[in-house]
């Protein structure tokens, strides 16, 4: 369960989002040998803790554990000299700090560090790799582009803030890793084809899951749906505008004609004669937090109810959706799907049941 805390603001994008972060959470640095002072950063205060106690026997500063203060633990503070990141137990280290070839935005990488979480890990059981997104406020709802305007239930726009931060799958769930906890296969597009050789079939999204046999994988696994307002978070990765961030537009786009930079949609997919089909996973470029495929490829199932007057009466922390309705949410746009439905703003909505060859979904997950 994610701890409570007290949460402050710290950064403002110029665009208008606002991340937040909380206080330093000592529990959570448990995972941090050398952090003597516990205020979350391994530095000068805990070599100051360590040489005062040099050469007795054990205590809070015998951090290799060998029964006394001596070189061994000062060797030990020095390699972890800097601030600490704490790993999830169900999950196993990749990469602690944010690469700042994948989060080129300082603002983003900040927000990052500042949780205290390791940024990229792999979930133990698995093997699913996932990447934190920290918490923050922006303003959620209608995104128009240059072709496309935006439909009813995506405004009015409102402010939403989301108050924790989450482990969210760097890339939908692929037909390998559905097998792999299900025992058997759904998906429409098993077979090779001109543009995806056999041995990158595993690697497509996995498709024609309804939401009701998402939650079968779900409970097998331990990972949840991010809601829709996580999702739409995590997708415009602090942009504004109807498309995320990408190599090229490093404040995202609204220009149409570039989400094939992006996107596995119907103008991407299905171009140059080629078979209109889902693709590998992580082949287009990623967004500003290193997610890959938030707009196409496969439309991604979210937790959420659907209602009618949502965002009108939407709760504005941590929103969780309806308590209950017909239709659950899909968001993000597929291969059959033209530009505007993979804005960030647009909504797709089916009842639990529904399945198709272009529905699939990624995993989250709490810290």
């Amino acid at each position: 369960m994610p701890l409570q805390r007290n949460i402050i603001p710290c950064v403002v994008f110029t665009t208008g989002v606002t991340m937040l972060w909380a206080p330093t959470d000592y529990a959570a640095r448990a995972q941090c040998p050398g952090d003597l002072s516990g205020n979350g950063v391994v530095d000068g205060a805990d070599l100051g803790v360590l040489l005062t106690a040099w050469g007795t026997a054990g205590g809070p500063a015998d951090v290799t554990g060998d029964g006394v203060v001596d070189g061994a633990d000062l060797g030990l503070l020095l390699v972890k000299w800097g601030p600490c990141t704490s790993v999830p137990t169900w999950a196993t280290l990749i990469e602690a700090a944010p690469d700042p070839a994948v989060i080129t935005n300082p603002a983003l990488r900040d927000a990052i560090t500042a949780t205290g979480r390791a940024w990229r890990v792999m979930d133990s059981a698995t093997q699913i790799e996932m990447l934190l997104i920290p918490p923050g406020t922006y303003e959620m709802g209608c995104s128009a582009s240059n072709t496309f305007a935006c439909a009813t239930i995506e405004v009015p726009v409102h402010t939403v803030t989301l108050t924790e931060p989450l482990y969210l799958g760097r890339y939908e769930v692929t037909q390998a890793q559905w097998t792999a906890q299900m025992g058997s296969n759904p998906s429409f597009f098993q077979a090779s084809s001109a543009q995806v050789p056999a041995s990158d079939v595993p690697s497509r999204p996995v498709d024609s899951v309804s939401w009701n046999a998402v939650q079968g994988f779900l409970a097998q696994s331990g990972f949840r749906l991010p809601t829709e307002a996580e999702w739409e978070f995590a997708a415009r990765a602090g942009t504004t505008t109807a498309f995320h961030d990408f190599v090229g537009a490093p404040s995202g786009t609204n220009d149409d004609a570039l989400v094939s930079s992006i996107a596995w949609s119907y103008e991407g997919s299905c171009a140059g004669g080629a078979q209109c089909q889902t693709r590998p996973v992580g082949r287009k470029h990623p967004n500003g937090f290193g997610l890959h495929d938030m707009s196409g490829n496969v439309t991604e199932w979210v937790s959420d109810w659907y209602g009618n007057n949502t965002y009108s009466s939407a709760t504005t922390t941590d929103p969780q959706g309806p308590s209950t309705g017909v239709f659950r949410v899909l968001r993000g746009g597929g291969w059959g799907s033209n530009s505007g439905a993979c804005r960030s703003s647009n909504r797709g909505l089916a009842t639990p049941t529904f399945s198709n060859f272009d529905a699939g979904f990624r995993v989250a997950r709490r810290p």
